[in-house]
């Protein structure tokens, strides 16, 4: 298949979704009922399902994928002139995706740090949850001394997740890694989360931040209440 460039890229998938994909996707399967071998090659070429097409979505998945990276590491390089303090020297970032061998995003001679460039929609978003949650839980458990911060993008959505008593069993169930982590720490004293009883619980920080590196002048803190065996404190 012929390299698309990136500058034709939205062209090619207009030419197929238009100016509202699901409205072109609930057309095409009104009218694809009654199709036939022989009528396949007409019928595509007029909802505008071609190979191009096809290429510029996969060459634009590829690309998006890139974009999330780029995001996660310029929002880091933007918030430094925001977070760092007098006499606050950074010793290590990890800007790219997947394992970098860096144990956190950011680390300074006075902290530890994770960044979370999500846009929350208010629904029930769980694995936007579950990220948060694994964030948390290894700054959390991070036997370092120095100060812990999970910089968000907003604190509303993540705060009433960290409130809202979901299901420990739920949040862990997608990484392994992270769950044989949490039962071998806690065992099965806790299965939900909610503001009561995680030890650490005072170990976290959540301030607001945005892409620009605009951060709140206070972090938010939930608070601590004292320990039920039921539960899994955040904050």
């Amino acid at each position: 298949m012929t390299a698309i460039h990136p500058s034709q890229l939205a062209d090619l998938l207009r030419k197929f979704s238009g100016s509202d994909l699901t409205g072109t996707l609930s057309r095409i399967e009104g009218s694809v009922r009654g199709i036939t071998l022989g009528d396949c090659s007409k019928f595509l070429l007029e909802a505008g399902a071609e190979k191009e097409v096809l290429g510029a979505a996969a060459a634009m998945k590829r690309l998006a994928g890139q974009i999330n990276v780029a995001i996660h590491a310029l929002g880091i390089l933007l918030c430094l002139p925001h977070i760092l303090e007098e006499a606050e020297e950074v010793e290590c970032v990890s800007l790219g995706a997947g394992n970098t061998g860096r144990e956190f995003d950011l680390e300074t001679n006075f902290r530890i740090a994770e960044f979370k460039f999500i846009h929350w929609r208010g629904g029930p978003e769980s694995i936007r949850q579950n990220s948060i949650f694994k964030d948390f839980f290894l700054l959390a458990e991070s036997k370092s001394t120095k100060r812990k911060y999970l910089y968000v993008l907003g604190t509303e959505h993540p705060l009433r997740f960290l409130n809202g008593g979901r299901a420990l069993k739920s949040v862990l169930s997608k990484n392994d890694k992270i769950q044989q982590l949490f039962y071998k720490r806690f065992g099965d004293r806790f299965v939900k989360v909610s503001p009561h009883g995680y030890p650490n619980s005072q170990a976290m920080l959540l301030p607001r931040t945005s892409t620009t590196g605009d951060l709140s002048a206070s972090p938010v803190r939930l608070p601590r209440k004292r320990s039920r065996q039921s539960s899994f404190t955040i904050t």
